[in-house]
Order: structure tokens, then C-alpha cells, then sequence
């Protein structure tokens, strides 16, 4: 995983828990917490400290997980603001990441290892996200999503009947969009 995630992580943690909690974490972990933007880390590093955030914090993985994307999302959309710029909606903006946002980032981060997404509209408008990665971080993926949608204003609501959690080989999320 990129630095620059686990630099969003200690921003989150930080802004919402103080930096005494995040050092807490840090050393429970014997971390010494010092994440270059670009230098690539072991994702066991990152699972191990959002277990830890979990575990200090009680807020199930899951939803930290999901809450840390929204988050994500809104701190990378502030230092990259080209990305939104360039798309006049939501669904737009959520077709253009596999083929447009994450050819970028392959040009910003070595070996970057982004998932993959596919995607199909609906019959009743919405767009269904088929989510591939090893790292299973389709919650991540959810909650960035739903910083989008926040971003762009548009009320949404998010389905994820296939998940590779339940033995799939990858997640459909389907994205509704409200007016």
C-alpha cells in the first residue's frame, strides 16, 4: 500500500481521536508511524493498524474501513482536484476511475497495484461497479464512493449482494443515484 494512504489514515485518526491516540497505536504496534507519500509498505501494516484503531476506538472494522474511504476520498480530492474538475457528475466521475484516474496514479506511484473495476449502466440508471482486487477492500471502496457522492452532491445509495467476502470471485457494487 502507498505511503500516501497511510499518511490519510494518521490525518483521520489525528483529527478525530487526537495525536496522542495515534501514538498509542503506534507504539502497540511498534510502529514507528514515519510513511513516505510514495514509497509502497506492507498492506499487513495497514490491516494491523486498522485493527488496532478498531480495537482502541471500538468502531467495527468495517465501518472505520468504509469511514476512512469517505475520508479518503475528500483528502485526495483536495490534493488532486484535477480528477474532479474534469467530470461534470458522479457517475461520470465513478466511470472515469479505472481508465482515467488510475492511469494517473500509475504515473505518479511505482507498481501503484490498484484494483479493477468494470462497469455496466442499468436498466434503471444506476451503474454497477464490478470490483476485482486481492486485497478485498471493496468497503474501502464503498466508502470512497460515498465521499464521491458527497463531493458531487448527489444523494446515492449502494448495493453489494456479490461481495468477494461471501466466496465471490469479485463484488458487484451498484450505485443508485437520487434526485
Amino acid at each position: 500500500m502507498k505511503g500516501v494512504v497511510f499518511n490519510i489514515l494518521e490525518e483521520m485518526v489525528i483529527d478525530q481521536c487526537g495525536l496522542e491516540q495515534w501514538n498509542n497505536i503506534l507504539d502497540k504496534l511498534s510502529l514507528d508511524g514515519v510513511y513516505t507519500s510514495g514509497q509502497t509498505y506492507p498492506d499487513d501494516e495497514l490491516f494491523a493498524l486498522v485493527a488496532e484503531i478498531s480495537e482502541q476506538t471500538g468502531i467495527e472494522v468495517g465501518t472505520l474501513v468504509g469511514a476512512f474511504g469517505e475520508f479518503l476520498f475528500d483528502s485526495l480530492a483536495r490534493r488532486y482536484p484535477v480528477f474532479i474538475e474534469q467530470q461534470p457528475d458522479l457517475c461520470s466521475f465513478l466511470e472515469s476511475v479505472d481508465s482515467v484516474i488510475h492511469l494517473e496514479v500509475k504515473k505518479l506511484f511505482e507498481n501503484p497495484s490498484l484494483p479493477r473495476f468494470e462497469y455496466e449502466k442499468l436498466e434503471n440508471g444506476a451503474l454497477l461497479m464490478r470490483y476485482s482486487s486481492p486485497r478485498k477492500l471493496c468497503i474501502l471502496a464503498e466508502g470512497l464512493i460515498r465521499g464521491a457522492a458527497t463531493k458531487y452532491e448527489t444523494p446515492i445509495s449502494i448495493t453489494h449482494d456479490v461481495c468477494c467476502h461471501k466466496g465471490d470471485p469479485h463484488c458487484d457494487i451498484i450505485v443508485e443515484f437520487h434526485k
